[in-house]
């Protein structure tokens, strides 16, 4: 296992070997799965005609297995976390294998897609919950920008490898691209050890474990604030893809490649950031560095809309980015540090189902917001209701600190490890 001394970003990935599969299939996962929905969304957008269809494919992919979160985290709970891991994509990846054979009409492809997701759904709270098993407690940072660092990237190579691929394999060809990434992935994930995330005991009603799931994320101040924190701050700030769009188009002046340009400037923002973390690991308490973060992501969404051109546009993007990267590590650190194991899968399949439906409910209402007031209002809009969000967050975190309840989440002594470790 890697020492907390141990110099260069790249230092923990070369001397924890399980750890480097995980981050190896997780990174090879998210490949294949950018890599997939550009050709489905191509697929659909040819085979249909219809811009619903391809909204429909984004809502069966995203928002409908979030709204499972809290089932998913209860299911990855129950067992090794390894094999839910391994299982749930050998399903991806053979649900994949069924849509390049066939290529079914919309409403068959739109159920096959949801059955992905939904193993999707599953595997990301097991994939997040078994970290703490394979690293030491003052490297948990470390891990968590490493893991942002490589999915992140293989969803930024995603839609680029698409673009080689498809006019040589068409697409039946990537979509058997991705399912190989998914056996790939799994024959990595099997070399994980066992053990973590088992049940100890004779497991109860899998609703019975959901509730207890969602009863101790309303119990735990922390893990209540985090939750509450992100799917605040999610749902003021999600519109800024599609808002992004008319704001380059419209008041910028600029066409398809200035929209390219601003697109790709959270994802700059996210590398530099998750690299920058890895460096200064532990030098920020993590309760600070959460609302640091939703602070610079809102204040990057409200500069947006006073930007006057592109470039400045694309500056406070790319700050933003780095806003979004201590988001993901402080928040994630935060509740590994906090949770018991046999927790984890439920609290983080809660969270995440919970920014899913936040991301939603920002399209929806972002979207009817741009028709009535344009993207800069939005812009503005989603920012300050965003520090809002941070501010109200920061108090609350402030508070459970003072009355004690986060003594080893590493807010106030970043590093402290865990009592049940």
């Amino acid at each position: 296992m890697a020492t907390v001394g141990e110099a260069g970003r790249l230092g923990l990935l070369r001397a924890n070997a399980p750890f480097r599969r995980l981050w190896s299939a997780r990174a090879i996962s998210f490949l294949g799965d950018s890599l997939s929905l550009v050709a489905l969304m191509l697929y659909i957008a040819e085979s249909s005609g219809e811009a619903l269809a391809v909204a429909l494919l984004l809502l069966v992919g995203d928002f409908a297995p979030a709204l499972l979160g809290p089932l998913t985290g209860a299911l990855s709970d129950r067992f090794d976390h390894r094999r839910v891991m391994v299982v749930c994509e050998l399903v991806q990846g053979g649900v994949l294998v069924v849509v390049a054979v066939w290529l079914p009409a919309l409403p068959w492809l739109l159920a096959l897609v949801a059955c992905r997701a939904i193993a999707g759904q599953v595997f990301q709270p097991a994939s997040r919950a078994i970290v703490p098993a394979l690293v030491p407690d003052e490297r948990l940072e470390d891990a968590n920008a490493a893991v942002g660092f490589g999915t992140n990237g293989g969803e930024a190579l995603g839609p680029l490898a698409a673009a080689v691929l498809l006019p040589w394999v068409g697409v039946r060809g990537v979509l058997f691209v991705d399912a190989a990434t998914f056996a790939v992935s799994a024959l990595l994930l099997r070399g994980l050890p066992s053990g973590a995330g088992a049940a100890d005991e004779e497991p109860s009603a899998l609703l019975t474990d959901t509730w207890q799931g969602l009863r101790y994320i309303a119990a735990a101040p922390v893990v209540r604030v985090v939750t509450l924190g992100f799917f605040a701050v999610v749902a003021c700030n999600g519109v800024d893809d599609v808002a992004l769009v008319f704001l380059a188009t419209g008041p910028l002046g600029g066409g398809s490649v200035e929209v390219a340009v601003l697109l790709a400037a959270v994802g700059i923002g996210l590398f530099a950031g998750y690299l920058l973390l890895v460096r200064v690991s532990g030098l920020v308490p993590l309760g600070v560095l959460l609302v640091i973060g939703f602070a610079v992501s809102s204040a990057g969404n409200l500069l947006t809309g006073l930007a006057w051109g592109v470039g400045a546009a694309f500056t406070v993007q790319a700050v933003r980015g780095l806003g979004i990267a201590a988001m993901d590590v402080a928040a994630n650190t935060l509740i590994q540090r906090t949770v018991p194991p046999g927790m984890l899968g439920r609290v983080f399949g809660a969270m995440y189902g919970a920014i899913g439906v936040a991301a939603a409910l920002s399209y929806v209402c972002g979207g009817l917001l741009l028709d009535a007031v344009g993207p800069r209002a939005v812009f503005v809009a989603a920012g300050a209701g965003g520090l809002a969000a941070t501010a109200g967050t920061g108090l609350a975190l402030w508070r459970a600190v003072r009355r004690g309840a986060a003594t080893t989440a590493g807010v106030a002594r970043p590093g402290t490890p865990r009592e049940s470790r």
